[in-house]
């Protein structure tokens, strides 16, 4: 009973704080473009990785997935939505778009989505697996767990939110609201030619 209690709770902190924001505007505003955190430690030795996102969790397949996901594709764009924001859902179908667009060694794109936890009923699986068919984002969506909260959505205050992800799981960029599939194109192919 205390198990089931504490993951009922953690899912009501995970929602409640994703749910006092959905977005701004129609789903046609310009994103917020954030760079990646900076920090102040020291430079890793050259042979030492740089740190990235560790996470393990499932799709909507019921596929495990982990931070090994992100080592396929030069650039990851991770697409936070939520099944209520419109927003969220307006820019879907561009993203589903993209998603075909770009050879998979390239880019690849990945949602959360936020308020679909692994545990939960087969009703809210089946609403979210309908929105992804008929806005033709045809492209992997994972379930919220503990394990994806901490490792991308500690600090996502409204959705959508947007992070892009290198081959070794670092965060480059993070883009807060909804954007048209020219501004999203546009930004991907930026980020490619830098890395």
């Amino acid at each position: 009973m205390k198990k089931a209690y504490g993951k009922f709770f953690f899912t009501g902190i995970i929602l409640a704080a994703l749910l006092t924001g959905c977005g701004r505007g129609n789903g046609t505003d310009q994103g917020e473009s954030r760079p990646a955190q900076e920090t102040t430690e020291q430079p890793a030795e050259e042979d030492e990785a740089a740190p990235g996102i560790a996470f393990a969790c499932k799709d909507m397949d019921g596929n495990a997935v982990s931070e090994a996901v992100f080592s396929g594709s030069k650039l990851t764009m991770v697409n936070v939505w939520a099944t209520y924001c419109n927003p969220c859902l307006s820019e879907m179908p561009g993203l589903g778009e993209l998603a075909k667009a770009y050879e998979p060694e390239a880019f690849q794109i990945i949602g959360i989505i936020s308020d679909v936890p692994e545990d939960a009923d087969e009703a809210a699986i089946e609403n979210a697996a309908a929105l992804i068919e008929a806005t033709g984002a045809d492209y992997t969506h994972l379930l919220l767990n503990e394990s994806v909260y901490r490792a991308l959505l500690t600090e996502v205050t409204a959705v959508p939110t947007t992070f892009f992800v290198d081959e070794n799981g670092v965060v480059v960029d993070t883009v807060i609201g909804a954007m048209e599939k020219s501004a999203w194109e546009e930004k991907i192919n930026a980020l490619l030619d830098e890395s």
